[in-house]
């Protein structure tokens, strides 16, 4: 295949099966709102690497680590909005990742896993939720919250 050939590609399109949301809660504050959304994602990275591209480089030849393949889309609701969700992801199977407001104030993995373990599911005080999942399943999950603005 020509250079010019895989730049025209690169330009179609891309129609994913899959999808990975983000849905925060509405009353965070804004640094809370990107540590949530980092944390989230990560694990979603972590868990099925089929959603990981290929490390990226630069015209130098620098090399940098692989991102999502797809977009990441980011929504958010209120506390009930973000709980429905969590019940609706679990329902379905879906790859789930949560992250609880008692993860605030603790400082490392061992205490955050120790957070969410203390707590039944629908006890868990949620302000974030990343699912990825079929289309279709991932936006029955988000529905009732708006893109995150």
């Amino acid at each position: 295949m020509s250079d010019q050939t895989k730049n025209e590609n690169a330009d179609v399109p891309v129609r994913f099966d899959t999808k990975i949301a983000v849905l925060l809660r509405d009353d965070l504050e804004t640094w809370q709102r990107l540590n949530v959304t980092a944390f989230l994602v990560s694990g979603l990275g972590t868990a099925l690497p089929e959603v990981v591209g290929e490390p990226y480089q630069d015209a130098d030849g620098t090399p940098y680590l692989p991102m999502f393949r797809q977009p990441v889309l980011v929504f958010e609701g209120g506390k009930e909005v973000v709980k429905a969700a969590h019940e609706r992801a679990v329902r379905r199977g879906l790859a789930t990742a949560v992250f609880t407001a008692d993860l605030f104030g603790t400082g490392h993995d061992r205490a955050n896993r120790a957070a969410v373990a203390a707590v039944g599911k629908d006890q868990l005080d949620l302000v974030g939720v990343a699912v990825h999942g079929p289309r279709n399943s991932v936006d029955r999950v988000v529905k009732g919250a708006r893109m995150h603005g």
